[in-house]
């Protein structure tokens, strides 16, 4: 028994080897190591290089001529927060992120409910449901920009022949429809992701609970209420995590329709200008970390409270 296992020993201890955990060790630190570096280039370096730059009075027509570190300032953080319109600008943004992620999830909801059971062609309809999210962006917003042009967009002909409309309605330059109207399109837009999730945790839910229920004399809005909302309550709070990060962050959507006029000037539009009309770097720079800021409060916030009564 002793010389097996000073022979197991040994095989384990191979000279210039090392132990067999150090050697598990090694192949773990290479087969991660490219993640890693991938990492640091793509997502690390660029945020401690903004970060660099925010503190910077760095123009973009002196890029040329500016020293990789300059003189430290914090001018650009009072340009940006005494700025005209920026608070603004940071009311719209929360705006249009929270109705765009409790329309889309909403929407989501009622879809996944719908097709929840099988019947002829629901494979058809699901599969159609997935156009607006995988459709390319540029010709979805050109699509409803042609939709809703007063002029000759088929929405205001339908609406003044048959809804009785006294004049043409320009959805996407006037206040407060323009921002009314691109909140309807991140829900259109968003609600299959909202829609997948959904689905998948309708379908992996035991529907022992729910038949008990209705043999108990429940209603479908009692079954709802206390059986499957719980059950859906976990997914439906990451996708209004996720949702409301991807729709804080949103530009092209926005960019693309209204060109941010019409009281629809979120901040990432605003960075966008300053950077490409102004030439600022230091202030665009500025206010992605201020975009960045409000977003880690926020993933905060969900993390104390949200990811806790999940885990519980």
């Amino acid at each position: 028994m002793s010389e097996s296992r000073q022979a197991g020993d040994r095989e384990a201890r191979s000279p210039g080897r090392g132990t067999l955990r150090e050697r598990e060790s090694r192949t773990g630190l290479a087969l991660i190591s490219p993640t890693v570096v991938l990492v640091l280039v793509l997502v690390v370096l660029p945020i401690l290089w903004t970060v660099v730059l925010a503190f910077q009075d760095l123009k973009l027509i002196r890029l040329r001529t500016s020293g990789l570190f300059g003189t430290p300032t914090f001018e650009n953080f009072a340009d940006v927060f005494g700025s005209p319109g920026f608070w603004d600008s940071l009311v719209t943004t929360l705006v249009y992120a929270s109705g765009g992620t409790a329309a889309s999830i909403g929407l989501g909801l009622v879809a996944a409910l719908a097709l929840r059971h099988g019947f002829r062609g629901r494979m058809l309809i699901r599969a159609s449901l997935l156009l607006p999210y995988v459709a390319p962006v540029v010709a979805a917003t050109f699509v409803w920009g042609v939709m809703l042009n007063p002029q000759f967009g088929i929405v205001n002909e339908v609406g003044t022949r048959l809804l009785g409309w006294d004049e043409p309605i320009a959805f996407l330059s006037e206040r407060p429809t323009a921002l009314l109207t691109v909140i309807f399109f991140e829900m259109w837009r968003s609600f299959p992701f909202a829609f997948l999730f959904i689905t998948a945790r309708l379908q992996a839910a035991p529907a022992t609970l729910e038949e008990a229920a209705r043999v108990d004399g429940a209603t479908p809005t009692q079954v709802f209420r206390h059986i499957v909302w719980p059950q859906l309550l976990p997914t439906i709070a990451v996708l209004a995590l996720l949702r409301f990060i991807w729709t804080f962050n949103n530009f092209d959507d926005i960019y693309l329709l209204t060109g941010g006029g019409a009281g629809t000037d979120v901040i990432s539009v605003r960075v966008f200008e300053f950077l490409i009309s102004r030439g600022d770097i230091g202030a665009a720079s500025a206010q992605a970390l201020v975009l960045s800021a409000v977003l880690m409060v926020l993933v905060t916030v969900y993390y104390r409270f949200a990811a806790k009564d999940e885990v519980a």
